[in-house]
């Protein structure tokens, strides 16, 4: 079935050293072949070995008070009056630590100082704890007048991420920064500046967050996939990927053991009709996977075998992309035009290249996928909004987009002709200027595609210099990409049921020996609240063996997200026929979610 290039295997192996490119600053070019590139300097990004512990002020941040689009992430939220000694303290660790990190424009600052430092939470993600820090006002203005080249392209500002208290189990975080190193040498995303035990110091974009309405936008929607279409071309995927197969997989396999363990605990509570904090008030909904796990898990297999008998494995291997797989309105940023460096404006982008104001973040779960599960995962996230002051978890069909609005969607990224060669080799001088004001691939190799009709999508590598395609094979890609979307979304929403479930904050779990010895510190008390997406963590100090913990607590209700998500993962496999009507609880089938577009 549908179409998208495949990546040729690529022949030198990358390397997986901590190597990390010195990107200069790019002047902003419409039509620049080089734009995407940038000289990579063998620099080492800077480790620390120190956890840092945000446990006593994370929870005394404020929520949003208007709800509304404007003022989602990358928005912030001021810091409460109280408990100032806690944000001292916090607020020194932090300087210290970019210290250690040898963060450009945060050596120089004295430690005494640390109390003026600005920390703002971004609103946002349900994985991260995620900070704007920015240095002191008055110690900008003292040094503007006599600063030097490196600081005036240097910001004075920085993201910082904390991760979140399941990240040994969901994460990777050793393959996540390989991952980041092999995206910034394409531009793609921020600039890593250092790590440490349980977080890491990012660049900063001065951008706006998308909206749970924006991506609706018939006109974002359409620069959503320019940029998803140049992401998929421009980042080559390594052999071993490859061979791993689509990652949805990978993830299920790596979290399905955790899983059931937590599953255990919530089934029998249902059965049992017991009493236990966050089981409560969530267990008087059902089971939630909707049946019983084995039973869910049964399902999820029998889809898994006929998913690759349908498509085929070796067409699945060589339709793999290099996927976001994660592309939720939080993820997605739109760039602002103060984000410039000293007197340096851009020039307004030209009408077709204004999808280069956007920008993906966070790549916590970016690796190898079908073109069709990257956009089930997009259009599904259309019915969502995470800022719901009610029902954050709710996935609601009816918002999933039309028959139409796919096509929309899928023609722009079909048609979508960048000049990006992945295999070019990285380009040195051009890179010596300022940074692209783009922040992100621009061009990609003009190619078109061969596809089969089993799901999968292949490229001809001699096609990579054909003109655009014509209008009968757009529509036929588009087609074949709209029945891989489908038959793929059920595995999208496999993963994203069992990650709700991994997330789930169950006290039991943590007096028994099967917590794969994650570190308390970090997992005592943390619970993720869902004020936007692009990251952050509530977090209570009193720990779980001691605290109960409901699901209306400042935590994200990541049970009933499992739930729902499950619903309209059964409504896929009626869909499909993987499973039957006769099969399944009568009381599940009323709730069932369906899409029939």
């Amino acid at each position: 079935m549908a179409d998208l290039p495949l990546r040729p295997v690529p022949t030198p192996k990358q390397s997986y050293s901590k190597d990390k490119s010195g990107r200069g600053e790019q002047p902003y070019s419409d039509h620049s072949s080089f734009d995407s590139y940038h000289k990579v300097k063998n620099e080492v990004v800077p480790f620390c070995d120190v956890y840092l512990d945000n446990s006593n002020t994370i929870s005394l941040l404020l929520r949003p008070t208007d709800p509304t689009p404007s003022n989602y992430s990358l928005d912030l939220k001021s810091k409460p009056d109280k408990n100032l000694t806690h944000w001292i303290d916090f607020k020194t660790e932090i300087l210290k630590l970019a210290q250690n990190l040898k963060l450009d424009g945060w050596q120089n600052i004295p430690v005494e100082c640390a109390q003026h430092i600005g920390v703002e939470r971004v609103s946002g993600a349900l994985t991260n704890a995620v900070y704007v820090i920015s240095q002191p006002t008055f110690l900008r203005s003292i040094s503007s007048g006599h600063e030097d080249q490196h600081a005036k392209n240097s910001s004075d500002k920085a993201l910082l991420r904390i991760y979140g208290h399941q990240f040994n189990q969901l994460i990777d975080r050793e393959n996540e920064l390989r991952i980041l190193k092999r995206l910034a040498q394409k531009n793609i995303g921020p600039k890593v500046l250092g790590t440490f035990k349980n977080g890491r110091f990012e660049e900063y974009f001065h951008a706006k967050t998308l909206g749970a309405e924006d991506i609706r936008n018939i006109d974002t929607s359409k620069q959503i996939a320019k940029r998803m279409r140049e992401l998929h071309d421009g980042v080559e995927l390594l052999e071993q990927e490859r061979n791993e197969g689509p990652f949805v997989w990978r993830n299920w396999d790596k979290w399905i053991d955790r899983c059931e363990e937590i599953m255990k605990i919530l089934d029998d509570s249902v059965r049992t009709h017991e009493q236990h904090g966050i089981l409560r008030n969530w267990k008087t909904r059902g089971f939630v996977c909707g049946v019983e796990w084995p039973q869910f898990k049964s399902a999820a297999e029998k889809y898994r075998k006929w998913l690759n008998d349908y498509c085929g494995k070796e067409n699945i291997r060589q339709n793999l992309v290099f996927a976001h797989n994660d592309t939720q309105y939080g993820n997605i940023l739109r760039l602002l035009p103060e984000n410039h460096v000293a007197s340096f404006t851009p020039p307004p982008l030209l009408p077709d290249n204004t999808y280069k104001n956007l920008v993906f973040i966070d790549f916590e779960y970016a690796s190898a996928n079908t073109p069709g599960l990257e956009l089930a995962n997009h259009f599904s996230e259309w019915c969502y909004n995470y800022h719901s002051p009610t029902k954050p978890w709710l996935c609601d069909t009816k918002k999933y987009p039309s028959l139409e609005e796919q096509k929309v969607f899928i023609t722009s990224y079909v048609t979508h002709r960048s000049q990006f060669n992945p295999r070019m080799p990285i380009i040195s001088e051009v890179n010596n200027l300022k940074r692209s004001y783009n922040f992100g691939l621009s061009n990609s190799q003009d190619r078109s595609d061969s596809v089969t009709n089993l799901g999968c999508s292949t490229i001809n590598q001699e096609s990579l210099l054909q003109e655009p395609l014509d209008e009968l094979e757009v529509q036929k890609q588009v087609l074949e990409l709209l029945e891989e979307t489908r038959i793929w979304r059920a595995a999208n929403s496999c993963q994203w049921i069992i990650w709700g479930i991994v997330q789930a904050q169950i006290p039991e779990l943590f007096n028994t020996s099967t917590t794969h010895n994650l570190d308390r510190t970090v997992e005592a008390g943390i619970a993720a609240i869902p004020t936007s997406c692009t990251g952050t963590i509530e977090q209570t100090t009193e720990p779980f063996d001691n605290a109960e913990v409901t699901e209306h607590d400042e935590g994200y209700d990541y049970l009933s997200y499992a739930l729902d998500r499950a619903l309209f993962f059964w409504g896929d496999l009626l869909s499909l026929g993987i499973v039957s009507k006769e099969e399944l609880p009568s009381e599940l089938i009323e709730r069932i979610k369906f899409v029939n577009n």
